[in-house]
């Protein structure tokens, strides 16, 4: 039952990562979590993750001016995530993935959307990496608040699709490596991430068929409305 059970949790985060371009390690901790603990499930993304990252990433325009304009936004990710393996702060987990879930959620749902003026996009940018890493070292979900930053930015949609990407696949590498150190991956993990992508792969598929067959918006609204849920469920069962 838990091998079905996760299969099951893959093939929906792919679908709504095939549906909204994003969500696959979002949906995938949260579902997860309920039977595992967060930086466990992560392992298990660390595959399936990095794949779709790489896709995303590779498949854009302008890879190299976008790594030179936010080179120190994704250094700082590493900074982070090295912060949260030197804090060791696995005991409140899931309180912090419970409220970074219930946040996204709102904030999907409200549509509200940041605004960074260029000149305070020096600092700001670092910051958001920082932050986005030390989330990322704790709960295993790097699109907290990197994401909403790169949203505020004057980005057009194929930039934004491939910052997106970059930012995702520097916080996976750097999660593996953390995870690496603290011995959560191995040979064991990484067979069971390598066959977890199988299913992420499948429902990407039907992600991308379903695109073109139903309302973007509704999907989004449904999108955020379950990661409110379940964030929600995540503090209830910690508090």
């Amino acid at each position: 039952m838990e091998s079905v059970f996760i299969t099951l949790v893959f093939v929906l985060a792919g679908l709504v990562k095939g549906v909204t371009g994003m969500g696959l390690p979002t949906v995938a901790i949260a579902l997860l979590s309920l039977r595992m603990a967060p930086l466990e499930a992560a392992a298990l993304l660390i595959v399936p993750s990095s794949v779709t990252n790489v896709w995303q990433l590779a498949a854009g325009p302008a890879l190299y001016p976008l790594w030179q304009r936010f080179r120190w936004t994704m250094l700082a990710i590493c900074a982070g995530v090295a912060g949260a393996a030197w804090l060791g702060a696995a005991a409140w987990s899931g309180m912090v993935l419970g409220l970074a879930l219930a946040g996204y959620g709102l904030l999907g749902l409200t549509g509200w959307r940041l605004q960074v003026a260029r000149r305070h996009q020096r600092w700001a940018g670092p910051l958001c990496g920082a932050a986005t890493g030390l989330m990322a070292g704790v709960t295993g979900v790097f699109v907290m608040p990197v994401a909403p930053y790169l949203q505020a930015l004057d980005l057009d949609k194929d930039d934004l699709v491939q910052a997106l990407g970059m930012a995702f696949t520097v916080g996976t590498l750097a999660l593996a490596g953390m995870l690496s150190l603290r011995g959560a991956w191995h040979v064991a993990a990484a067979g069971a991430s390598l066959l977890a992508l199988i299913p992420s792969l499948a429902g990407m598929w039907l992600g991308q068929w379903l695109r073109g067959r139903m309302p973007p918006a509704l999907f989004r609204r449904c999108f955020f409305l379950a990661l409110l849920a379940l964030g929600v469920h995540q503090l209830a069962r910690v508090l």
